[in-house]
C-alpha cells in the first residue's frame, strides 16, 4: 500500500513537471494559479495519505491562493 502511494506522489511530480511546461503563453495570474494548483494537489496528498478528496481541495485552495498572489 505504501509503495503505491508514493508511486502516486511522484507521479503526480512528474505530471506538475511536465505541465509547467506549458505554461509559456499564459499570464502571470494563469500561471500562478497553475503552480498553485498543482503544489496544492501534491500537498493535499501527501497530508492526508493519497486522499482523492484531499488532493482536490488541496488543487482547489492551492489554485485560490495562486491566483490571488501578485508579485
Amino acid at each position: 500500500m505504501k509503495s503505491s502511494k508514493k508511486m502516486a506522489t511522484a507521479a503526480t511530480a512528474i505530471v506538475l513537471a511536465l505541465s509547467l511546461s506549458a505554461c509559456a503563453n499564459m499570464s502571470r495570474q494563469d500561471r500562478n494559479t497553475a503552480i498553485g494548483a498543482g503544489v496544492g494537489a501534491v500537498a493535499g496528498s501527501v497530508l492526508t495519505g493519497g486522499s482523492t478528496v484531499g488532493t482536490v481541495g488541496g488543487a482547489a485552495v492551492g489554485g485560490v491562493i495562486g491566483n490571488r498572489i501578485k508579485k
